[in-house]
């Protein structure tokens, strides 16, 4: 079986490539016939920030390691920006303990050939400010926060301008605190027009930081798409919390809701009706109304759906 890797040539003026990422029945067969990935056709839109999902040993990994070079695909193809484009976080930061993070970034930018070194401290000095971690650049690298060791591994990323952005599990370990910068980050790189790829196994943070996701499951793509359309493929649910349950029920039937359910509370499709109108023809009624909430799909949903697995939804 054969493998071919087409790095992204420059676009004819006018005509920019739409996706950062695609690959063509990508695949991993390792020694003894474990697959470890299988035929995965990914689409990553330039711009966007995408999460890779999937449990622990679903093939996130490998993939990343196909597309940076560092394994070689048994099967398939992939398309993407050249490599000296690209910045990647991969099985977390690894630095010298006993230097300050800017001499780390410093020794991190004189290991590329193709770095420019008469530019090396200003770039190392905007990566930091851009990273949030200027005023700490003299501070050993031992004494950072874990968020503050994750921020400096994005800093040496981005080094060199790069147009795509490959991290992996870039808030595993991290405290609540550590997650919002790391994810605030994200966003900022995403919003100056780098796309990100972010490969995780934790559902709120994707859904809070991504545009896209890919959800992996047993070396396998299950689903790809916009975070709304995976999550909108199941209709919102209203729910009532009442004591007067036939008499809710009655309500939203005559309001034409689909598939009215009644046990603990009261629960129906929600379609195009407005929550607020709801419950105004609920209080009309003479309905007391505890507590009306609106249940929309989550992507732990549709991954349960797909698969029938689970896996961590928080950090």
């Amino acid at each position: 079986m054969t493998s071919e890797v087409l790095l992204e040539a420059g676009a004819p003026s006018g005509a920019a490539p739409p996706a950062a990422i695609t690959t063509s029945g990508l695949t991993k067969r390792f020694r003894g016939g474990q697959v470890a990935v299988d035929a995965i056709d990914l689409d990553v839109p330039r711009g966007s920030v995408y999460g890779f999902l999937g449990p622990n040993g679903s093939g996130k990994t490998t993939t990343i390691r196909m597309l940076l070079g560092l394994i070689t695909p048994t099967e398939g193809t992939f398309t993407m920006p050249p490599l000296t484009t690209v910045g990647a976080l991969v099985e977390g930061p690894a630095f010298y303990p006993y230097l300050s993070g800017e001499a780390n970034l410093l020794r991190f930018d004189a290991a590329d050939p193709s770095a420019p070194p008469r530019t090396a401290k200003a770039r190392a000095a905007e990566a930091l400010e851009r990273v949030g971690l200027a005023a700490a650049a003299g501070k050993r690298y031992r004494a950072y926060s874990l968020g503050m060791r994750q921020r400096l591994a994005i800093a040496a990323a981005l080094l060199r301008p790069r147009r795509l952005l490959v991290l992996d599990e870039p808030t595993n370990g991290l405290d609540p605190q550590g997650t919002r910068e790391v994810r605030a980050l994200v966003k900022d790189v995403a919003a100056e027009g780098t796309t990100v790829f972010v490969s995780s196994h934790l559902l709120a943070e994707v859904e809070q930081m991504c545009t896209h996701a890919g959800i992996m499951s047993a070396g396998r793509l299950v689903a790809q798409g916009t975070i709304a359309s995976l999550s909108g493929g199941r209709a919102a649910r209203i729910r009532i919390d009442t004591p007067d349950l036939e008499a809710a029920a009655r309500v939203l039937a005559a309001l034409e809701l689909p598939d009215v359910r009644v046990g603990s509370d009261v629960t129906a499709e929600l379609g195009g009706h407005a929550p607020e109108r709801i419950n105004a023809e609920l209080v009309v009624a003479g309905v007391a109304v505890r507590g009306l909430s609106v249940v929309r799909t989550s992507l732990e949903d549709v991954f349960v759906g797909l698969t029938g697995e689970g896996f961590d939804v928080d950090g």
